[in-house]
């Protein structure tokens, strides 16, 4: 299966809504496993992150489903939601009935954790720091996939909460078995 995990980071619109509907792209991330590469795209790479998604048999993120996936959409000519998506949020979430930040199931794990914050990388390319609004997204796409990698061999994934580990039980069974096709909005067939 290919698999492209990805992360994006955003910037408000208008101020006061972090709503997938008011937020503007920035940088999309990625991890292709055919290749074993990270790459990121910023707006004027889409078309090529475009073919690369096509190409997928699926698209991996973290809460992906209900908000990099619909900010995507806003740029994307067809519809992101046809492809076969894993969201690991919402696997968590239907494993232990509500949400854990990345940050916490990298560091519970992996025993690591992110190198930012989201307002962070808000100011980053405010201030035109591509370079590090870049690097903190890669690392968000490593740690996805390094979680995804972990409960695809274990069938579960542990979070840190209050100091203490805590395991949870995921049922992958689904993830290898997505039953959409790639897409061929932009490729020149």
């Amino acid at each position: 299966m290919r698999s492209i995990v990805f992360d994006i980071e955003t910037v408000q619109i208008e101020e006061g809504s972090f709503d997938a509907a008011n937020m503007e792209l920035t940088i999309c991330c990625t991890y292709d496993s055919a290749t074993d590469t990270y790459d990121s795209f910023l707006k004027e790479d889409l078309p090529r992150l475009w073919q690369l998604f096509e190409q997928a048999d699926a698209l991996v993120g973290y809460n992906s489903d209900h908000f990099d996936i619909p900010v995507l959409n806003k740029y994307y000519p067809g519809d992101l939601g046809k492809l076969h998506s894993i969201d690991l949020l919402k696997d968590i979430y239907a494993s232990l009935g509500r949400r854990i930040k990345l940050d916490a199931v990298a560091e519970g794990t992996l025993g690591a954790k992110k190198s930012g914050h989201g307002s962070q990388a808000m100011v980053w390319w405010k201030q035109g720091d591509i370079d590090s609004l870049r690097k903190y997204c890669l690392k968000d796409v490593e740690l996805t996939k390094r979680v995804f990698d972990y409960m695809r061999e274990n069938g579960s994934v542990k979070y840190k909460e209050l100091g203490k580990n805590h395991e949870i039980k995921i049922d992958t069974s689904k993830w290898e078995s997505g039953t959409t096709k790639p897409l061929t909005f932009t490729l020149g067939f």
